[in-house]
């Protein structure tokens, strides 16, 4: 099944996705997984440190979401809360596969220089941003991605983190100190790039596992 470009005009909102997927045009929730599945890749790599893990987490969290979209109280932005659904189910798989959940530890993981995506016009260069961002405690690298990759809003990092807005500031200040390097300009395109064949990956197992018939 491909949800075709004519159905809702791009960039799409949330809200009126939501509105008809509950009102039965499930079909639709395509829309929102393609949306936000560089996102959850990203918040998935940023804690578990493992492709398949994190493809894994995002499948259960889009899951998770989709069974409780009737819930959806709209106290939050659609995105902030399904960013704590991933979140919360990261951590989970987290401690389920016993790792250390101090984020001081944090090893380099060979996937960073064997899976690069192919679009990259400097593969040296995602690998060292890759490496640079892994070693960062948990807790700094979680909000650096966040607030900086992302361009969630302060409030909205610290509701998705449960921590208050000061400490997400201090936490990216410490963030940036530690990477010490002039790269911003390059993350966006170069951090956990979560390319096509990936989100089709991610899309047709979500809505095969919801029941949804593909067209």
């Amino acid at each position: 099944m491909t949800v075709t470009t004519s159905i809702l005009p791009a960039p799409i909102e949330d809200a009126p996705i939501i509105e008809r997927i509950l009102a039965g045009e499930k079909r639709l929730f395509e829309l929102l997984v393609r949306k936000y599945n560089q996102r959850l890749y990203r918040i998935g790599m940023s804690v578990l440190d493992d492709e398949a893990e994190a493809q894994d987490a995002m499948q259960t969290a889009y899951i998770k979401a989709y069974e409780h979209l009737s819930g959806f109280e709209n106290r939050s932005q659609f995105s902030t809360w399904l960013t704590r659904i991933m979140l919360n189910q990261c951590l989970e798989q987290k401690r389920k596969a016993g790792y250390r959940l101090t984020g001081m530890e944090h090893p380099l993981n060979p996937i960073h220089m064997k899976t690069p995506a192919n679009e990259l016009a400097n593969k040296e260069l995602n690998a060292i941003l890759e490496r640079a961002i892994a070693q960062l405690p948990e807790k700094y690298r979680l909000v650096f991605m966040l607030r900086e990759i992302e361009d969630l809003s302060v409030r909205e990092t610290a509701e998705t983190l449960t921590i208050g807005e000061t400490n997400v500031k201090v936490r990216l200040n410490r963030a940036k100190t530690m990477l010490r390097r002039s790269l911003e300009g390059y993350m966006k395109d170069h951090v956990y790039t979560f390319h096509l064949s990936k989100c089709d990956t991610v899309v047709f197992h979500v809505m095969q596992q919801l029941g949804i018939a593909n067209s």
